[in-house]
């Protein structure tokens, strides 16, 4: 027991961690380009393979609780849902349980890892991601044609239209990993690629009609700047937001359809934003029937035709399948999240962290179900890359401290 004790906490299994997340840094870009939905399976492997790693620290607590509280209350819920998977091993109550041990092991396994290795990771990250920019620039102007050439030599030709469509999740990718790439590129003397990254969403939001990502971007460098500027009351603050998001969305929108406000907005936006907002006024209905235990585990597949699949608005689906209990731990989560990146000085690690943060929210706002499984695992990658740019930026910030003391320094190192 005390041999493998030590393995586990040696220079050997900080090396392996080092090394794991060197070989998921690798795989994010092209799988951002030609498939995103691989991310569950990637964060699954890396944390498995790091597991040893895993631990809940003080801080942590709360995050883990709600996390603990949500799976076993969504596994509970299953008794009363109307959804009924196929087998055990294709029910998200088994699924949320596995990804929260492995993703939180992914976590952990930043923690653990070698520095320099670690280092080399983010490096490989950042390069990976500018390569993924690169490539939706040039999606952008061709109408995916990289993509259409690529699935024509593996025999598997695919209809312009619906390659347009697969090529812009990349750029939900890069909008949610920006900000710790971005950072890693800043703090490893690339601040051009960190402008690429940049130049990549806005060609790809604009070139393959992804119209939420621009918002996300909006959203995300207002959220970091005040963070960068307010280090210890913007955080507050925009936890504060999540929180009201999760526990009050049903009750605002309602609030907004007696007005009248809310009828007369949907008849001036879009055809697919009328669509989304037609699913929200249907799970609002729902939601009052049952606002308390709500209607189990994957229920919202069951409400069509009114709303497809889920209601493309995760405090809502949350509401709606797992009542007030899985809101209150949702936002549980998410307040412990903003609270994590509260500091006493400016920090651009925080700031990096928020935009991931804030970027990832406003898509769950408006596009992706809460357990599509590629969906949590690009979170899961998100906290796992903004805490490897934090330890990059604390290191360097470290290392340049060290150097400038021996600069300072004029005595000799030895005194005759």
């Amino acid at each position: 027991m005390k041999l493998a004790a030590s393995l586990f906490a040696g220079p050997g299994f900080a090396r392996w961690c080092g090394w794991v997340l060197v070989f998921a840094a690798a795989l994010t870009g092209p799988l951002g380009w030609v498939g995103p939905l691989a991310f569950a399976v990637l964060l699954s492997l890396v944390g498995l393979l790091t597991l040893p790693a895993l631990e809940v620290r003080e801080a942590d607590r709360p995050a883990a609780l709600a996390i603990l509280v949500l799976v076993i209350w969504a596994a509970g819920s299953m008794l009363w849902s109307p959804y009924e998977p196929e087998a055990l091993w294709s029910s998200n109550a088994v699924k949320l349980a596995c990804q929260a041990a492995l993703y939180w092991a992914a976590y952990c396994a930043v923690r653990r890892a070698d520095p320099q290795i670690l280092r080399w990771a983010m490096a490989v990250f950042m390069w990976g991601l500018s390569g993924l920019a690169a490539v939706i620039i040039v999606e952008a102007v061709t109408g995916a044609a990289l993509y259409q050439a690529l699935r024509q030599a593996i025999s598997d030709p695919i209809r312009p239209d619906l390659a347009v469509r697969n090529v812009a999740q990349g750029v939900f990718v890069l909008a949610v990993l920006w900000g710790p790439a971005a950072l890693a590129a800043i703090r490893l003397g690339w601040w051009q690629l960190a402008v690429l990254m940049a130049a990549g969403l806005v060609a790809g939001a604009v070139g393959l009609n992804a119209d939420a990502p621009l918002i996300a971007l909006a959203g995300a460098s207002a959220a970091g700047a005040a963070v960068y500027r307010w280090p210890l009351i913007a955080p507050r603050v925009l936890g504060a937001g999540a929180g009201l998001f999760f526990l009050a969305t049903p009750l605002i929108l309602w609030a907004l359809r007696e007005q009248g406000i809310y009828a007369a907005l949907q008849d001036r936006v879009s055809l697919s934003w009328s669509m989304r907002m037609d699913y929200w006024s249907y799970a609002v209905d729902w939601i009052s029937d049952k606002p308390l235990r709500g209607w189990g585990l994957d229920a919202s597949r069951m409400f069509g035709p009114g709303i497809r699949l889920h209601p493309h608005d995760a405090a809502l689906q949350v509401w709606l399948e797992l009542g007030v209990i899985g809101a209150a731990a949702a936002t549980v989560f998410w307040v412990t999240l903003f609270h994590r990146l509260e500091r006493r000085s400016p920090d651009l690690g925080a700031a990096a962290g928020t935009a991931a943060a804030v970027s990832y929210l406003t898509f769950a706002a408006v596009s992706f179900g809460v357990w599509q499984e590629w969906w949590l695992a690009l979170g899961a990658l998100a906290l796992v890359t903004a805490a490897g740019a934090q330890r990059l930026a604390m290191a360097t910030s470290t290392s340049k401290a060290a150097a400038g003391s021996r600069r300072a320094s004029t005595y000799p190192p030895i005194s005759e």
